[in-house]
């Protein structure tokens, strides 16, 4: 009986001296878990402004209507839709019962509107074609009361047109809405290469605030978390959580106070698995 109890005790032994190197085991297995990939990104000093984005058409400058003095019918058709020609050019002779009528263009610019060809009839009560004049572009768009209060006519701003950067000036600021509640804002883009044709949509950034001289961080770098807000500082391998205040948000770019310096790395992914005091591991691009 004796012999069955020492052999059971030495079975229990073993098994604890087991458990004892499994959980020795585990316990490094937890701490080399506590190595967290992130990637960081540095934080900034630098003026932040804050821009609201104003969406409109483009038009022709000026358009000029091409009037047929008296019906008859085309003769001669000199030009068609997207010509350009310069003023006096010989546009098209109208065979009338007054006689030939020879028309001209009575200012440069682009042929638009055009519905007619040679051997067809005309009347005096339609234009028979539109004179378009594209330098400069118009920007038409309307705004809120709100967003009116932040422009002004003779100010210059950035606009956006097919993914390229012009300069506009306000030439136009309504004073009374229109049906809708709006008011009408009209802009000149001024365009050396005729690149741009009217319909296109124009984006116009409008300054709404300047907070000066703040330090800067991604967007994705700010946590909110139970009403505090924070940022992970890498420093020394380690993830140190350091409180902020937000002072304005701008898409990807957001300006923070706090202990944070420039030049500072600040992690902006791998935040999910963060906790204050971790070890981390900066991934570079491409891993």
């Amino acid at each position: 009986m004796r012999k069955v109890l020492l052999m059971a005790a030495m079975v229990l032994l073993t098994s604890m001296i087991a458990a004892c190197g499994d959980n020795h085991e585990q316990s490094d297995s937890d701490q080399e878990e506590q190595v967290v990939p992130v990637e960081t990104a540095k934080a900034t000093k630098a003026d932040m402004v804050v821009e609201q984005s104003l969406y409109g058409r483009l038009q022709p400058g000026t358009t000029t209507p091409v009037m047929v003095q008296n019906p008859g019918e085309i003769t001669e058709l000199q030009v068609a839709n997207g010509d350009t020609v310069e003023a006096d050019e010989h546009l098209a002779t109208i065979q009338s019962a007054a006689g030939h009528q020879k028309m001209y263009a009575a200012t440069a610019g682009e042929i638009a509107q055009l519905n007619a060809e040679e051997g067809t009839m005309v009347s005096g009560s339609d234009p028979l074609m539109v004179i378009a004049d594209v330098a400069p572009m118009i920007m038409s768009a309307s705004v809120t009361a709100g967003m009116r209060e932040l422009l002004e006519t003779g100010e210059t701003y950035s606009v956006t047109i097919d993914d390229e950067d012009y300069d506009a000036e306000l030439t136009t600021l309504g004073i009374m809405p229109d049906d809708t509640g709006l008011y009408p804002v009209e802009a000149e883009v001024e365009q050396d290469e005729e690149e741009m044709l009217p319909g296109m949509t124009a984006v116009m950034h409008v300054p709404e605030k300047r907070v000066n001289d703040t330090i800067i961080v991604p967007t994705a770098a700010v946590v909110t978390d139970s009403g505090e807000t924070f940022v992970y500082v890498v420093n020394d391998d380690q993830a140190v959580k350091t409180d902020v205040t937000v002072q304005e948000t701008q898409s990807d770019k957001t300006a923070v106070q706090g202990d944070v310096q420039t030049g500072d790395e600040v992690v902006v992914n791998g935040l999910l698995t963060l906790s204050d005091g971790m070890t981390v591991k900066v991934s570079e691009e491409g891993d």
